[in-house]
């Protein structure tokens, strides 16, 4: 999803115009993918990252899935060590 979004950088002008569009998108399959509190929060944060002039750059699907992964493992260890005393 992040490069789709960098893909208006490829439109100099259209560019920020095809934000119009793909910021609700985004924000919306962000909430898809991610739900929950942290989802919404997620997608908030992605509509106005897209919008935004200069902050396309960031990739927020990137990111998060790396929060959601990390955080993944840490229950897991946590889960297992519970489970082992």
């Amino acid at each position: 999803m992040d490069f789709v979004g960098y893909l208006s950088f490829t439109l100099p002008v259209l560019g920020e115009l095809t934000d119009l569009v793909w910021a609700p998108f985004s924000a919306l399959v962000f909430y898809l993918l991610f739900g929950g509190k942290k989802g919404a929060i997620g997608a908030v944060f992605n509509f106005v990252e897209e919008l935004s002039p200069g902050l396309d750059f960031i990739p927020t699907f990137t990111l998060m899935w790396i929060f959601r992964k990390l955080t993944a493992e840490k229950k897991s260890v946590t889960i297992l060590k519970t489970a082992t005393t």
